[in-house]
Protein backbone atom coordinates (compact mmCIF):
# COMPACT_ATOMS: atom_id res chain seq x y z
CA UNK A 1 0.00 0.00 0.00
CA UNK A 2 1.19 3.51 -0.81
CA UNK A 3 0.94 5.88 2.16
CA UNK A 4 1.37 9.64 2.38
CA UNK A 5 2.18 11.24 5.73
CA UNK A 6 0.74 14.63 6.66
CA UNK A 7 2.65 15.86 9.71
CA UNK A 8 6.14 14.59 10.42
CA UNK A 9 6.58 15.05 14.13
CA UNK A 10 7.14 12.30 16.67
CA UNK A 11 3.91 10.55 15.75
CA UNK A 12 4.54 10.82 12.01
CA UNK A 13 7.98 9.27 12.38
CA UNK A 14 6.60 6.41 14.49
CA UNK A 15 3.85 5.77 11.91
CA UNK A 16 6.49 5.73 9.17
CA UNK A 17 8.54 3.13 11.06
CA UNK A 18 5.59 0.82 11.63
CA UNK A 19 4.22 1.24 8.10
CA UNK A 20 7.58 0.29 6.58
CA UNK A 21 7.87 -2.70 8.92
CA UNK A 22 4.50 -3.92 7.62
CA UNK A 23 5.68 -3.73 4.01
CA UNK A 24 4.04 -0.45 3.00
CA UNK A 25 5.63 2.34 0.95
CA UNK A 26 5.82 5.98 2.04
CA UNK A 27 5.37 7.96 -1.19
CA UNK A 28 5.02 11.49 0.19
CA UNK A 29 5.73 13.35 3.44
CA UNK A 30 4.08 16.74 3.90
CA UNK A 31 4.93 19.08 6.75
CA UNK A 32 4.73 22.83 7.36
CA UNK A 33 7.50 23.69 4.89
CA UNK A 34 6.27 21.86 1.77
CA UNK A 35 2.50 22.40 1.58
CA UNK A 36 2.72 22.64 -2.22
CA UNK A 37 3.28 18.87 -2.28
CA UNK A 38 -0.45 18.33 -1.83
CA UNK A 39 -0.58 18.94 -5.60
CA UNK A 40 2.33 16.59 -6.38
CA UNK A 41 1.93 13.39 -8.37
CA UNK A 42 3.63 11.53 -5.53
CA UNK A 43 0.94 12.59 -3.05
CA UNK A 44 -1.86 11.88 -5.54
CA UNK A 45 -0.50 8.35 -6.01
CA UNK A 46 -1.12 7.46 -2.33
CA UNK A 47 -3.81 4.95 -1.46
CA UNK A 48 -4.25 6.65 1.91
CA UNK A 49 -2.83 9.70 3.69
CA UNK A 50 -2.28 9.50 7.44
CA UNK A 51 -2.70 12.90 9.10
CA UNK A 52 -1.52 13.82 12.61
CA UNK A 53 -1.20 17.59 12.94
CA UNK A 54 -2.98 20.29 14.96
CA UNK A 55 -6.61 21.42 15.38
CA UNK A 56 -5.92 24.67 13.51
CA UNK A 57 -4.79 22.98 10.27
CA UNK A 58 -6.43 19.54 10.24
CA UNK A 59 -9.58 20.63 8.40
CA UNK A 60 -7.59 22.36 5.65
CA UNK A 61 -5.45 19.25 5.28
CA UNK A 62 -8.55 17.09 4.76
CA UNK A 63 -9.85 19.42 2.05
CA UNK A 64 -6.49 19.45 0.23
CA UNK A 65 -6.27 15.66 0.36
CA UNK A 66 -9.87 15.27 -0.86
CA UNK A 67 -9.13 17.64 -3.76
CA UNK A 68 -6.19 15.41 -4.67
CA UNK A 69 -8.45 12.35 -4.62
CA UNK A 70 -6.72 10.79 -1.60
CA UNK A 71 -8.43 9.05 1.30
CA UNK A 72 -7.46 10.26 4.78
CA UNK A 73 -6.85 8.65 8.17
CA UNK A 74 -6.61 11.27 10.90
CA UNK A 75 -6.04 11.45 14.64
CA UNK A 76 -6.15 15.24 14.87
CA UNK A 77 -8.67 16.57 17.39
CA UNK A 78 -10.26 19.91 18.15
CA UNK A 79 -11.78 20.52 14.69
CA UNK A 80 -14.97 18.48 14.98
CA UNK A 81 -17.22 21.14 16.55
CA UNK A 82 -16.70 23.65 13.76
CA UNK A 83 -16.28 21.39 10.74
CA UNK A 84 -17.60 17.95 11.72
CA UNK A 85 -20.95 18.22 9.94
CA UNK A 86 -19.37 19.45 6.72
CA UNK A 87 -16.75 16.69 6.62
CA UNK A 88 -19.34 14.00 7.37
CA UNK A 89 -21.54 15.36 4.56
CA UNK A 90 -18.62 15.27 2.11
CA UNK A 91 -17.93 11.65 3.03
CA UNK A 92 -21.55 10.53 2.92
CA UNK A 93 -22.78 12.53 -0.10
CA UNK A 94 -19.69 13.36 -2.17
CA UNK A 95 -17.73 10.11 -2.07
CA UNK A 96 -14.87 11.39 0.11
CA UNK A 97 -13.29 9.15 2.75
CA UNK A 98 -12.08 10.05 6.23
CA UNK A 99 -11.25 7.51 8.92
CA UNK A 100 -11.20 9.63 12.06
CA UNK A 101 -10.59 8.68 15.66
CA UNK A 102 -9.71 10.75 18.68
CA UNK A 103 -7.41 7.89 19.65
CA UNK A 104 -6.02 5.03 17.53
CA UNK A 105 -4.59 3.02 20.41
CA UNK A 106 -5.93 -0.53 20.48
CA UNK A 107 -5.72 -0.35 24.26
CA UNK A 108 -7.92 2.74 24.28
CA UNK A 109 -10.43 0.99 22.01
CA UNK A 110 -10.63 -1.84 24.57
CA UNK A 111 -10.80 0.71 27.39
CA UNK A 112 -13.64 2.50 25.60
CA UNK A 113 -15.62 -0.74 25.33
CA UNK A 114 -15.10 -1.37 29.06
CA UNK A 115 -16.14 2.23 29.77
CA UNK A 116 -19.40 1.80 27.85
CA UNK A 117 -20.19 -1.48 29.58
CA UNK A 118 -19.44 -0.09 33.03
CA UNK A 119 -21.62 2.95 32.33
CA UNK A 120 -24.53 0.64 31.42
CA UNK A 121 -24.13 -1.08 34.78
CA UNK A 122 -23.80 2.19 36.73
CA UNK A 123 -26.99 3.53 35.15
CA UNK A 124 -28.79 1.29 37.66
CA UNK A 125 -26.93 2.74 40.66
CA UNK A 126 -27.65 6.48 41.08
CA UNK A 127 -25.71 6.62 44.36
CA UNK A 128 -22.52 6.75 42.26
CA UNK A 129 -21.48 10.00 40.63
CA UNK A 130 -18.91 9.97 37.83
CA UNK A 131 -16.09 12.27 36.77
CA UNK A 132 -13.07 12.06 34.49
CA UNK A 133 -9.48 13.33 34.52
CA UNK A 134 -7.17 13.34 31.50
CA UNK A 135 -3.44 14.07 31.59
CA UNK A 136 -1.27 14.91 28.59
CA UNK A 137 2.05 16.49 27.66
CA UNK A 138 2.53 20.25 27.73
CA UNK A 139 2.43 20.52 23.92
CA UNK A 140 -1.20 19.43 23.62
CA UNK A 141 -3.32 22.44 22.69
CA UNK A 142 -6.91 21.27 23.20
CA UNK A 143 -8.47 20.48 26.56
CA UNK A 144 -10.24 18.28 27.32
CA UNK A 145 -8.63 15.78 24.97
CA UNK A 146 -10.57 14.34 22.07
CA UNK A 147 -10.26 10.92 23.68
CA UNK A 148 -11.81 12.24 26.91
CA UNK A 149 -14.72 13.68 24.94
CA UNK A 150 -15.25 10.38 23.13
CA UNK A 151 -15.20 8.50 26.44
CA UNK A 152 -17.61 11.06 27.92
CA UNK A 153 -20.00 10.58 25.01
CA UNK A 154 -19.97 6.85 25.75
CA UNK A 155 -20.94 7.55 29.36
CA UNK A 156 -23.69 10.01 28.37
CA UNK A 157 -25.16 7.46 25.97
CA UNK A 158 -25.52 4.92 28.77
CA UNK A 159 -26.27 6.87 31.97
CA UNK A 160 -29.66 8.55 31.93
CA UNK A 161 -28.89 10.93 34.80
CA UNK A 162 -26.05 12.57 32.87
CA UNK A 163 -27.02 14.80 29.93
CA UNK A 164 -23.81 16.64 28.99
CA UNK A 165 -20.11 16.94 29.76
CA UNK A 166 -18.49 20.14 31.01
CA UNK A 167 -14.94 21.33 31.48
CA UNK A 168 -13.64 20.93 35.01
CA UNK A 169 -10.29 22.18 36.23
CA UNK A 170 -7.21 22.71 34.06
CA UNK A 171 -3.78 22.36 35.64
CA UNK A 172 -1.44 24.23 33.28
CA UNK A 173 2.25 23.41 32.74
CA UNK A 174 3.23 26.36 34.95
CA UNK A 175 1.18 24.97 37.83
CA UNK A 176 -1.70 27.40 37.42
CA UNK A 177 -5.07 25.86 38.26
CA UNK A 178 -8.19 27.26 36.60
CA UNK A 179 -11.81 26.18 36.37
CA UNK A 180 -13.84 24.21 38.90
CA UNK A 181 -15.05 20.68 39.51
CA UNK A 182 -18.37 22.01 40.78
CA UNK A 183 -21.10 21.05 38.33
CA UNK A 184 -24.80 20.27 38.14
CA UNK A 185 -25.99 16.77 38.97
CA UNK A 186 -26.76 16.02 35.32
CA UNK A 187 -23.28 17.12 34.14
CA UNK A 188 -20.14 15.01 33.68
CA UNK A 189 -17.05 16.95 34.74
CA UNK A 190 -13.82 16.44 32.74
CA UNK A 191 -10.67 17.86 34.33
CA UNK A 192 -7.37 18.23 32.48
CA UNK A 193 -3.70 18.22 33.45
CA UNK A 194 -0.81 19.32 31.22
CA UNK A 195 2.59 18.24 32.46
CA UNK A 196 5.93 17.01 31.15
CA UNK A 197 5.90 14.62 28.20
CA UNK A 198 3.00 12.43 29.35
CA UNK A 199 1.71 10.45 26.36
CA UNK A 200 -1.83 10.20 27.71
CA UNK A 201 -3.67 9.09 30.85
CA UNK A 202 -7.46 8.86 31.12
CA UNK A 203 -9.11 7.99 34.44
CA UNK A 204 -12.85 7.60 34.99
CA UNK A 205 -13.99 7.57 38.61
CA UNK A 206 -17.34 6.52 40.07
CA UNK A 207 -17.78 7.54 43.67
CA UNK A 208 -20.43 7.01 46.34
CA UNK A 209 -20.46 7.47 50.10
CA UNK A 210 -19.54 3.81 50.48
CA UNK A 211 -16.70 3.38 47.98
CA UNK A 212 -15.23 4.36 44.65
CA UNK A 213 -14.48 2.57 41.38
CA UNK A 214 -11.80 3.86 38.99
CA UNK A 215 -10.77 2.61 35.56
CA UNK A 216 -7.62 4.02 33.93
CA UNK A 217 -5.78 3.81 30.65
CA UNK A 218 -2.13 4.90 30.75
CA UNK A 219 -0.29 5.06 27.43
CA UNK A 220 3.41 4.26 27.84
CA UNK A 221 4.50 5.55 24.41
CA UNK A 222 3.23 6.30 20.88
CA UNK A 223 3.63 2.78 19.48
CA UNK A 224 0.05 1.73 20.18
CA UNK A 225 -1.35 4.87 18.53
CA UNK A 226 0.88 4.49 15.47
CA UNK A 227 0.04 0.81 14.95
CA UNK A 228 -3.66 1.57 15.20
CA UNK A 229 -3.32 4.34 12.60
CA UNK A 230 -1.59 1.99 10.16
CA UNK A 231 -4.23 -0.70 10.72
CA UNK A 232 -6.86 1.96 10.07
CA UNK A 233 -5.08 2.92 6.83
CA UNK A 234 -5.09 -0.71 5.69
CA UNK A 235 -8.85 -0.82 6.35
CA UNK A 236 -9.52 2.58 4.73
CA UNK A 237 -7.78 1.59 1.50
CA UNK A 238 -10.61 -0.91 0.95
CA UNK A 239 -13.57 1.16 2.22
CA UNK A 240 -15.22 4.54 1.74
CA UNK A 241 -17.21 7.08 3.76
CA UNK A 242 -16.85 8.52 7.25
CA UNK A 243 -15.17 5.71 9.16
CA UNK A 244 -14.05 5.09 12.74
CA UNK A 245 -12.67 2.56 15.18
CA UNK A 246 -16.07 0.88 15.52
CA UNK A 247 -15.81 -0.05 11.84
CA UNK A 248 -12.32 -1.49 12.28
CA UNK A 249 -12.86 -3.23 15.61
CA UNK A 250 -16.11 -4.96 16.49
CA UNK A 251 -16.33 -5.22 20.28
Amino acid sequence: MKIALIGYGKMGKEIERIALSRGHEIVSIIDVDNQEDFQSEAFKSADVAIEFTAPTVAYRNYIKAFEAGVKVVSGSTGWMTEHGSEIKRMCEAEGKTLFWSSNFSLGVAIFSAVNNYLAKIMNRFPAYDVEMTETHHIHKLDAPSGTAITLAEGILANIDRKTKWVKGTLLAPDGTLSGTKECASDELCISSVREGEVTGIHAIRYESEADSITITHDAKNRKGFALGAVLAAEYTAQHTGFLGMDDLLHF
